[in-house]
């Protein structure tokens, strides 16, 4: 079971790096070679509105995006998941899951698009800041708004019928001076064996969320102690600190983007920062940015996975439950127990199991004594 989950997640990481580097060196050569300009002044032909050839260029672009790497997204997405027993969907079913996620994704992001030509063109370089602000409304407006109206479209999500495990959940938020009734499964077995579980939502939205494939196979401590864990994340203030550090860092990489756009244009042959055909040289430094960023930003992830996993032995104390339930949901998520450090610090959001399970007994530990 270690070396097939080493190796599962070897080749993850092997494609997710392979695909990235193709991708960034043919963006980079699009615009280099003039393809960025041709392909605008090709839609002009047919479209005057700048908004519609805005529209127009990006979904060319990620038409063919998605054409060129289908191959990746086919081996990583449905056949490495069902050649190593993970996945419940048939091919139609993961075509069908793909292309609502894709509308979704078209519904929520036109707007936002719209609203970046639009700041583009009325405050110049100091874009940045106005556009920062309309995604920092946006993402709380989203974060109340996906329990209700997004995960239905995926999951069907019925209230909790376990009232014995109810019972603790409600008890274990009581003793936090929570109060709790939204809590919820979904059906996440429609695609696939892994299991998770998630505290989600903002306001009176907030809801816990137990994936079927996670009432199935564990017990009501082993359950209890993942509750916690989320639980953790809410009495830690992570959801609000992420809320915050990820509006800050917007508005960072927002403000680099904006001056480092400016001031490459003209390499590539550019003449301004509205011309639509220069945007791509946007998610260039995007990508040189967040590839820098990363780092940080999942050092940050690992420490409040540490801090909610700390709350979750406080609050229940249950150790051992919580120990069990890692090494199972390891084990059936097929992660990677020790992967190489160097790994774990760039690409990992959350600490391996290795090093969780070895605070969270330390953590007992300390309990006892």
């Amino acid at each position: 079971m270690k070396s097939e989950a080493k190796k599962y997640n070897n080749i993850k990481l092997a494609i997710g790096i392979t695909e990235a580097v193709i991708s960034f060196v043919l963006l980079v050569l699009f615009v280099w070679l003039g393809y960025s300009a041709k392909l605008e002044n090709l839609i002009r032909r047919f479209v005057e509105n700048d908004y519609l050839v805005l529209g127009a260029f990006v979904i060319i672009l990620g038409i063919v995006s998605a054409v060129l790497f289908s191959p990746f997204n086919y081996y990583t997405d449905y056949f490495l998941e069902h050649k190593y027993n993970l996945s419940n969907q048939t091919f139609g079913k993961w075509i069908w899951e793909g292309a609502k996620g894709a509308l979704v994704g078209i519904v929520i992001g036109v707007p936002i698009l719209a609203a970046f030509f639009f700041v583009i063109r009325e405050f110049g370089i100091l874009w940045w800041l106005p556009f920062g602000t309309i995604l920092f409304v946006f993402s709380v407006v989203l974060a109340q708004i996906v329990p209700i109206l997004i995960l239905p479209l995926f999951y069907k999500v019925t209230p909790l019928e376990n009232e014995s495990l109810k019972e603790k959940i409600v008890l274990l938020f009581a003793n936090a001076n929570l109060k709790v009734s939204n809590v919820f499964k979904f059906n996440m077995s429609k695609n696939t064996k892994k299991a998770n579980a998630a505290f989600t939502g903002l306001g009176k939205t907030k809801r816990i969320l137990l994936g079927d494939t996670l009432l199935e196979s564990y017990s009501e401590d082993e359950i209890e102690t993942v509750i916690a864990h989320e639980l953790g994340h809410y009495k830690k203030k992570h959801i609000i600190k992420n809320l915050f550090i990820g509006t800050f860092s917007s508005f960072l990489i927002f403000f680099l983007m904006a001056h480092l756009h400016s001031i490459t244009l003209k390499w590539f042959g550019f003449n301004g920062i509205t011309q639509i055909a220069s945007f791509p040289v946007l998610v260039i430094w995007a990508s040189l940015i967040g590839l820098i960023q990363k780092p940080l930003s999942n050092f940050i992830s690992r420490k409040f996975e540490y801090e909610a996993d700390q709350y979750a032995v406080v609050s229940t104390k249950k150790p051992e439950e919580f120990v069990n339930t890692l090494e199972k949901l390891t084990d059936q998520n097929l992660g990677d127990r020790e992967p190489h450090p160097l790994v774990e610090w760039f690409f990992y959001s959350h600490p391996s199991i290795k090093n969780r399970i070895k605070n969270i007994r330390a953590e007992g530990v300390r309990l006892q004594n």
